[in-house]
C-alpha cells in the first residue's frame, strides 16, 4: 500500500497538484485511521492531498487509475450434467440435506446458456471506466512526444482538447505566482528584529512589500506550414492565461504581420493572412515596429519560428531595439538544435538578442518552454 501510495502522489504531481513532503506523509497517516474502504479512503486522501476544489476532478481522475474498483465476480458455474431447477434438491446424491453440496445451489442450464449469451457490457466488460481513462492517457502521452513534422490534422485536432487542460494548469501556476508576489518575499532582518519581543521566537514574518504590476505579453508566431501546429497550441496554451497580464498582443506571420484572437482554442486572423506566401521574418519585424514604436519596459515578449527567411533582409537591428526595451525575450525553436543555422536560417543573427532560445520539438517541449517564458 505504501508502494501504491507513493505512486499515486507522484501521478498527483505530474499533473500539475503540488504535494509536498509533509502533505504526502499526512495522507499515509489518515489512511491508517480511516481504513481501506475504497470512499472513505478516496475522502481521507482528498482532505490531505487537495488543497483546491478545482483539482478535485484531477484528483479523482488519478485515484480511479491508482485505485480501480474490483473486477465483477464470474458467475458460479455448473457442476454435473442434467438441468435441474434453482433450488430443487437433487435426488440421491447422499450429501446431506438438499441433496447439494454445503448447501450450494446449482444455476439452471437455461440461465447458464442466458449468460453465456449475454452482451459483454452486461456480463462485466472488460473496458471498464478505469480502464477506458487509461487508454486516453496513453494516447495523450502519445500524442505529447510525437514531433510536429508527424503529426496529422486529426491528431492536432485531439491536441486543442489536451491543450485546454494544460492551460488551466499554467493558468494555476500563474495564480499561485501572483499571489506570492502580492505578499511580498520574506525579509530576514526584518523577521529577527520582531522576533526579540517574543525571546527570538519568530511568530511574525517580516516582509518586503513590492508593487505588483501585471506585466504585458507580446506574441508573434509564425505559422507557415513547417510550424503552423506548435504556433496553433501555443496560443491556445497562452490565450486563457491573458487575465494575468496587463495588456496582451497576439501576433502570426508568415510575410506579413496579422493580429489573431483565439476562440475555443482555435486562431482566428484579424485580417489579413496568406498561409502560402513565403516567410519574410524581416519585414514582418518591420511591421511590428510601426505599431510598437516603443515597448514598455515591462513587457515578455514570446517569438516562435525557425527563423527561416528565404535569404531576405532578416533585420536583426530591429530585434535587438526589442530586445533593449523589453524585459525579456523568449524565442521557442520547434525544430531540433541540429537543424538551428541550416539551410536559409537567419537563427543566428538573431540568437545574439535573445535572453532565452528553446528547444521545442513536441507538445511536450512546448509546455517546459513557456514555463521558462513565463517563469
Amino acid at each position: 500500500m505504501r508502494a501504491r501510495l507513493q505512486a499515486f502522489v507522484g501521478d498527483l504531481r505530474i499533473t500539475g497538484i503540488e504535494v509536498s513532503v509533509a502533505e504526502s506523509l499526512d495522507a499515509m497517516r489518515a489512511v491508517g485511521v480511516a481504513g481501506l474502504e475504497r470512499d472513505v479512503l478516496r475522502e481521507a486522501l482528498a482532505a490531505t492531498l487537495v488543497k483546491d476544489e478545482r483539482d478535485r476532478v484531477v484528483f479523482d481522475d488519478a485515484f480511479e487509475r491508482h485505485f480501480p474498483l474490483p473486477p465483477p465476480p464470474e458467475p458460479p458455474r455448473r457442476r454435473g450434467r442434467g438441468a435441474r431447477s434453482a433450488g430443487v434438491p437433487a435426488a440421491g446424491t447422499g450429501r446431506g440435506r438438499g441433496g447439494t453440496s454445503a448447501g450450494r445451489t446449482r444455476v439452471p442450464r437455461e440461465q447458464h446458456d442466458a449468460h453465456a449469451t449475454m452482451p459483454a457490457a452486461r456480463r462485466g466488460s472488460t473496458q471498464t471506466p478505469a480502464s477506458g481513462r487509461r487508454a486516453r492517457r496513453a494516447r495523450a502521452d502519445e500524442l505529447r512526444r510525437r514531433p510536429w513534422r508527424d503529426l496529422t490534422a486529426g491528431e492536432v485536432g485531439e491536441l486543442r482538447e489536451l491543450m485546454a487542460l494544460l492551460a488551466e494548469e499554467l493558468r494555476r501556476r500563474l495564480a499561485r505566482r501572483w499571489r506570492a508576489s502580492r505578499r511580498g518575499v520574506v525579509d530576514l532582518r526584518r523577521t529577527l528584529r520582531a522576533a526579540i519581543a517574543t525571546d527570538g521566537v519568530p511568530l511574525r514574518l517580516g516582509r518586503r512589500r513590492r508593487r505588483s504590476v501585471p506585466p504585458d505579453l507580446l506574441v508573434l508566431c509564425d505559422v507557415s506550414g513547417s510550424v503552423a501546429a506548435a504556433s496553433e497550441l501555443l496560443l491556445a496554451l497562452i490565450a486563457p492565461a491573458a487575465g494575468f497580464f496587463r495588456r496582451v498582443h497576439l501576433y502570426a506571420y508568415v510575410d506579413r504581420l496579422c493580429p489573431v484572437v483565439v476562440e475555443d482554442g482555435r486562431m482566428v486572423p484579424d485580417g489579413p493572412l496568406d498561409l502560402h506566401a513565403r516567410s519574410d521574418l524581416g519585414r514582418v519585424l518591420v511591421d511590428l515596429r510601426a505599431r510598437h514604436p516603443r515597448i514598455a519596459p515591462s513587457t515578455l515578449v514570446v517569438v516562435l519560428g525557425d527563423g527561416r527567411n528565404n535569404r531576405r533582409p532578416p533585420r536583426a537591428d530591429l530585434l535587438r531595439a526589442m530586445h533593449d526595451q523589453a524585459q525579456r525575450l523568449v524565442w521557442i525553436v520547434p525544430e531540433p538544435r541540429h537543424r538551428w543555422g541550416t539551410g536559409d536560417s537567419a537563427l543566428p543573427l538573431y540568437a545574439p538578442w535573445c535572453d532565452a532560445l528553446v528547444e521545442c520539438v513536441d507538445v511536450d517541449g512546448l509546455l517546459r518552454a513557456v514555463r521558462r517564458a513565463l517563469a
